[in-house]
């Protein structure tokens, strides 16, 4: 059976393969092969015949079905017979998430449009039941199945509504816990699990669109903020047959907890990840398919907060936990012991073993049930780089399988079954090369050729450096200078800064940040530094001492560092500027306010102004509730301190931004009116929070940086 599958798959006549892009590839389920888009057809490879090509879906295959489009994702069933064609995406909230289906039978070659009758781009995460007889998918907040064989669509929830959300998320859900897709087939095909977020209860942010018609619209933006109670949230259990659903009796308040993952243990069993409103405690649960019943597997406390998953990654409804032993037990990472480490847990919660025991963070990446590898990133001697390491259930012996070679920014895009990856590095002094590598011996497979370490093509150069501050705390940053630097004479700074919990500037990569690239060669000293607070691998104790600070503890640390580097012989402290977006934007304002001494320019962009207006989880997560927390929400808070502006400030935001509200910037333009300080201002109707819709907008926003630069932090050495 299994050599007929692999035939099926590979139908096609196999000939060579032209030149592959790996930077573009798509691992297949349980497997080392991949699929590219090549000229709108859809190619597989195998890692180990790479010399071949072998075309499982042709352009003429999708036009024959009717298929309009881009080919933008493909959805695989297990046995990789059949498959789904993701087309005409539209923008739900931070990503294209909703669009349409095509299904294709890999054995017959033939296709046809999923959900006809729904509305267009409108069907979300569709995927195969394990029988291969239907499709489930997401409209509108409700979830269907269709059938493969009949085409009959059917609702298995019907109360869906722009408050009653099933099978996906609410803006706060996706944004800061990293959910989407909130569905999940069981085992045997005949029922599914799915979130319903009951958002009743949660108050509407109005965004007004002043441009587009002859009366403003007023867009609604669910939005929970510090301080309200979380919307209500409950995973239900449909048999696909009866329709009828059973509800997990999850211990805690629906309206007062987070149901962050869960993940079919067998037809009987879920697995439910739940934190707490403050963040503080996971609880792991086994529940019961047909009774609701939960029975407790693991806990864990922490005095600030609990990373379920790594926030800085970018990844999307990943399960946190990796099944090893059978299904026996489980993979889990945490930094309760000061470092990010990585624990076996057995799944009846009776014993809990350390694998990782070093004296520096782990982030687990990939498991390979076949030679029980464990592959993780460390970077023990240098925060700002990655390295990959590997250690095994068995022996428990930790080492790194990066090559010296590669000294960096090392990232891996794993097989699903472990074995082989893709491999990118980069650092600040050569620009990026990826590779196809098998993981055992960290072996090339493609391309070919040998490595080439090219230089960046950026006309600037760019080092790393430490300093350490008067509170003796050592901050990690990297520098920009122009190609003609001279260092008798002195420059303009230019200060780049993020600062918060949810990412790290100060990385060997081989470009500078935003706009500061431009400004650079133009006779700037551009600077990035990682403060306290910031997810670099430097322990627990770094990453959490920021726990109800921000924008007091981070704000600090890049004033204190700031003033080490006006202390170098080549820095002007007359010329001194800084520049963030969002939690960026908030540290940029809080640093011309509470350190007016120092930043004689600043541009903020689409800053949190106050900590009270921002989202629930976010700011619950890292400054603990309002009520328990009030001063220092006060204290970190920009409006607080906007009195003491005296450098030239440009602020900048977008009307439609429904994550950081333009009503933060309307409470700052207020209170800088209310203590007569001088500023400059510019609005983008309508814009989201990236400000990157509208003809002509990115060049209008980055002439009205640089141009404000420019004229009050005038280039050029001195």
């Amino acid at each position: 059976m299994r050599k007929y599958l692999l035939l099926v798959l590979f139908i096609c006549t196999s000939v060579f393969a032209q030149k592959i892009d790996i930077n573009n590839l798509n691992w297949l389920p349980n497997s080392h092969s991949f699929w590219v888009n090549q000229d709108s057809n859809v190619v597989v490879y195998d890692v180990d015949k790479l010399d071949k090509q072998n075309t499982i879906l042709s352009k003429a295959q999708l036009a024959s079905a009717g298929f309009t489009g881009e080919i933008e994702q493909l959805v695989w069933n297990d046995s990789k017979t059949k498959v789904l064609v993701y087309t005409n995406s539209k923008k739900v909230w931070r990503d294209n998430t909703r669009g349409d289906y095509w299904y294709f039978d890999l054995v017959t070659g033939k296709g046809k449009q999923l959900g006809k009758n729904l509305d267009v781009s409108s069907l979300m995460f569709a995927k195969f039941s394990s029988d291969n007889e239907n499709v489930a998918y997401v409209s509108k907040h409700n979830i269907y199945v269709e059938n493969l064989n009949s085409g009959k669509i059917i609702p298995v929830t019907t109360d869906g509504t722009d408050k009653i959300i099933n099978g996906t998320f609410d803006w706060v859900y996706e944004e800061e816990l990293a959910a989407r897709d909130g569905f999940r087939w069981s085992p045997d095909g005949k029922s599914i699990a799915f979130w319903r977020v009951d958002a009743t209860s949660t108050r509407f942010h109005f965004m007004i669109n002043n441009t587009d018609s002859l009366y403003p619209t007023i867009i609604p933006v669910e939005y929970p903020k510090a301080g309200d109670k979380p919307s209500s949230v409950k995973i239900g259990i449909v048999n696909i047959d009866s329709l009828q659903t059973n509800w997990l009796n999850i211990p805690g308040e629906p309206d007062n907890n987070y149901l962050v993952r869960m993940k079919w243990l067998s037809n009987e069993s879920i697995m439910v990840v739940q934190l707490n409103r403050n963040q503080n405690q996971v609880t792991m649960y086994d529940c019961n398919a047909k009774s609701g019943a939960a029975r407790v597997i693991y806990k864990e406390e922490s005095k600030a907060w609990i990373d379920v998953f790594d926030t800085s990654a970018g990844e999307y409804d990943v399960f946190p936990c990796q099944f090893v032993d059978n299904g026996k037990a489980f993979l889990w990472n945490s930094d309760a012991d000061g470092w990010m480490h990585i624990y076996k847990i057995s799944l009846d919660g009776k014993s809990k073993e350390l694998i990782t025991k070093t004296n520096f963070d782990a982030y687990f990446k990939a498991y390979n049930e076949k030679t029980k590898t464990i592959y993780f990133i460390a970077s023990p001697e240098d925060a700002t780089q990655r390295y990959l390491y590997e250690t095994n259930l068995s022996s428990k012996k930790t080492k790194r399988i990066t090559p010296e070679t590669f000294d960096g920014s090392n990232r891996y895009v794993f097989s699903t079954d472990a074995a082989y990856a893709r491999h990118t590095n980069s650092s600040i002094s050569r620009d990026y090369n990826q590779r196809l590598i098998a993981l055992s011996g960290h072996q090339k497979i493609y391309p070919k050729e040998a490595d080439v370490f090219a230089a960046p093509r950026r006309n600037y150069s760019m080092e790393k450096f430490k300093v350490k501050t008067e509170d003796g705390v050592e901050i990690d940053g990297v520098m920009a200078k122009p190609l003609d630097f001279d260092p008798s004479k002195k420059y303009p700074v230019f200060f780049y800064v993020y600062g918060e919990p949810m990412a790290s500037v100060a990385n060997d990569k081989p470009y500078f940040n935003g706009f500061i690239a431009e400004l650079i060669p133009k006779g700037y000293i551009g600077i990035a530094m990682d403060n306290r607070g910031t997810p670099v691998m430097k322990g627990t104790q770094w990453r959490k001492s920021i726990y109800k600070n921000i924008g007091i503890i981070n704000t600090r640390d890049q004033a204190m560092a700031a003033k080490e580097v006006l202390k170098w012989n080549f820095i002007d402290s007359d010329r001194v500027a800084i520049h963030g977006w969002s939690g960026g934007g908030a540290v940029t304002l809080n640093l011309m306010f509470q350190y007016p001494e120092i930043y004689k320019a600043g541009v903020a962009i689409a800053a949190v102004t106050d900590q009270h207006f921002y989202d629930n989880i976010y700011t619950e997560r890292y400054m603990g509730l309002p009520d328990e927390n009030q001063a220092a929400y006060i204290q970190a808070s920009p409006v607080t301190h906007a009195k003491n502006l005296k450098g030239n400030l440009l602020y900048i935001h977008g009307t439609g931004d429904d994550n950081v509200h333009y009503k933060n910037a309307e409470v700052l333009i207020n209170e800088l009116i209310k203590y007569d300080k001088m500023f400059d201002l510019m609005i983008y109707p309508n814009r989201s929070h990236s400000i990157d819709e509208g003809e002509g907008t990115e060049k209008h926003l980055t002439d009205t940086f640089i141009r404000f630069i420019e004229k009050n932090c005038p280039p050029g050495a001195k």
